[in-house]
């Protein structure tokens, strides 16, 4: 049973949120349809400047969807490379005050995967591995391009379904990704970078801080530039951690304070984005349907993980402590969480990272009842429920073309999406692109449960055991970077593993829907008649909903039921401790 409080803090935080994502939706429409803003005095000379780097022919030229998915490749391909050098070389590196050697072949191949596709899953601890140069140039760095690079990529998508040009002009990837940059993830970090010094976090180059204990001795405490990392960390829903702590580290997440903060960060950027698509596409009437059909699926997550931390675990009321409401130990799940926060700040915080595929999180998730964890491991299979900044919007786009093409074969209707009609190429891009997804998540999972070098990593057994490795693998397959904790993922296999699963959960997914709004975009506009099948009404919002719950359902029940749903009925059974 959730508490009063519980339920109104939920309330105000998806409120908040939402208040704050109509006006920043408008403002990221303007940006990306060229309209001119109020920053426009102060960043187009920035902007020109980046601009005449990159070169005038490169930066002005339109590209359709194979040219913006070629550069954008390129352009990773680069910065992916950069990061891996930067992090294998870091002992020769300056701004190395703990004078941390380079980084291994398979954990810097691993680093440099997580950090380019916007996952930012760390087999490592930041404090104990990482030089200063590093956390900056090869994680900080990353977090502003790699939310650029999904962000712009959205934008493409987006425009391909508003064309009426045949689709050869998607927009510039040079110039959307530059305006990413500038206009949406800068100045916004270098705003909120003082409120986060102001509530405890440093922004130093100084290695570390000693302590004189009271006792007697010396404590070695890390520091760093971790203010401005957890901006961007956040606003750019990346995730990794300066420490390996995350955001339960008290110098990432110092107050109450910082924690709504980066809650609201987190939900910032893909709320908006429902916004500004329904602008680029010129329906906000359909945005305002999806937006509905998010909040609820995003609302139900919440109310599930909350009640499930509050509730608690029930062996412990066999083992004689009192129950209290919703039959578990007083306070509920406090295992794994800072007191700081609770259980209901730390449920919100990290199903909200998942839900936008942030990855951060303020406790252990390996300790979350299996219900509240199983929570965020739905939310990832899914991944459409906001999702990052637009491929959880494009993937909730994605089943809502197999909606109307579904729907449209059950009421004999054209199916149509957005004025252009849905046929067999559609259906094969969009196929693909859906199965991608569980494809790298269950494959991998039980090559892992079978292989000796799977097993000898997991840190539980049976039902639990199990969960981790498919959590693992969920989380990288959707960009998301959250782990459960008891897997030691640093060895050979799962670096190399998790990190082509990264890669392919970000860039195979990205050509298909990029090619699948090529195909869209090529395909000319038809007039909407009375045998339209209307997509912006709320009958057919339900009707996306289920098609969502019951693809999902069908992908990933069996790996719930025999992880955390019989770990769930084990608990009750008092099997499990």
């Amino acid at each position: 049973m959730m508490t009063a409080d519980a339920f109104w803090q939920i309330v105000a935080i998806v409120l908040i949120a939402a208040s704050l994502s109509v006006p920043f939706g408008r403002y990221l429409a303007h940006v990306f349809m060229g309209e001119r803003t109020f920053l426009d005095p102060l960043l187009d000379p920035v902007d020109r400047l980046l601009y005449g780097i990159i070169g005038p022919a490169q930066t002005s030229r339109p590209m359709d969807w194979k040219d913006y998915a070629v550069h954008m490749l390129l352009t990773n391909v680069l910065m992916g490379v950069l990061i891996y050098v930067i992090l294998m070389f870091q002992g020769h590196l300056p701004l190395n005050p703990l004078h941390f050697a380079g980084v291994n072949p398979e954990l810097a191949f691993n680093t440099a995967a997580s950090f380019i596709t916007n996952t930012n899953w760390q087999n490592y601890g930041g404090e104990s591995t990482l030089s200063l140069f590093s956390q900056t140039a090869a994680i900080t760095f990353p977090m502003f391009t790699s939310a650029a690079t999904g962000l712009v990529v959205a934008v493409a998508f987006f425009r391909s379904l508003a064309a009426a040009d045949g689709g050869r002009n998607l927009g510039n990837f040079y110039r959307d990704f530059v305006r990413a940059l500038t206009r949406v993830f800068l100045l916004p970090c270098l705003i909120l970078t003082p409120v986060l010094v102001w509530q405890g976090s440093p922004e130093t180059f100084t290695g570390q801080a000693i302590a004189h204990l009271v006792q007697g001795g010396l404590q070695h405490i890390p520091m760093g530039p971790v203010a401005s990392l957890e901006v961007i960390k956040h606003l750019g829903t990346n995730g990794g951690g300066f420490f390996n702590a995350n955001s339960a580290h008290p110098f990432e997440n110092p107050t109450i304070i910082t924690n709504v903060l980066e809650m609201l960060l987190m939900m910032l950027t893909p709320m908006s984005l429902v916004v500004a698509f329904g602008r680029m596409v010129r329906n906000p009437r359909l945005a305002r349907v999806i937006y509905g059909v998010m909040a609820i699926m995003l609302m139900a997550a919440l109310f599930i993980a909350v009640s499930a931390e509050q509730g608690g675990t029930p062996v412990l009321a066999g083992a004689g402590v009192a129950i209290v409401h919703g039959g578990g130990q007083p306070g509920g799940n406090m295992v794994g969480k800072e007191v700081r926060f609770g259980n209901t700040q730390s449920a919100m915080f990290d199903t909200v990272s998942t839900a936008f595929t942030t990855g951060t999180v303020n406790s252990m998730l390996d300790s979350y009842t299996p219900v509240g964890g199983m929570v965020s491991l739905v939310l990832m299979m899914l991944n459409c429920v906001f999702g990052g900044k637009g491929v959880g919007l494009i993937n909730f786009l994605i089943y809502g073309i197999f909606a109307v093409f579904i729907a449209g074969l059950m009421v004999g209707r054209t199916p149509e999406f957005l004025g252009k009609k849905i046929e067999k190429r559609e259906i094969l891009l969009a196929s693909l692109a859906l199965l991608v997804h569980p494809l790298i998540i269950l494959v991998p999972a039980a090559w892992s449960l079978m292989a000796p070098y799977g097993v000898s990593a997991l840190g539980n057994t049976s039902m639990h055991g199990l969960t981790e490795v498919i959590y693992a693998f969920t989380s990288t397959a959707a960009n998301n970077g959250s782990a459960f904790a008891g897997l030691s993922g640093n060895t050979p296999w799962y670096n190399i593993a998790l990190g082509v699963v990264m890669l392919i959960g970000r860039y195979v997914s990205i050509i298909f829907m990029l090619a699948l709004g090529g195909s869209l975009a090529a395909k000319p506009a038809v007039s909407e008649t009375v045998g339209t099948l209307r997509t912006d009404t709320l009958l057919f919002g339900t009707f996306w909903l289920a098609t969502i719950l019951l693809v999902g359902a069908l992908t990933f029940l069996p790996a719930l039921v025999l992880g955390p749903i019989a770990e769930y009925f084990a608990m009750h059974a008092h099997l499990v401790s």
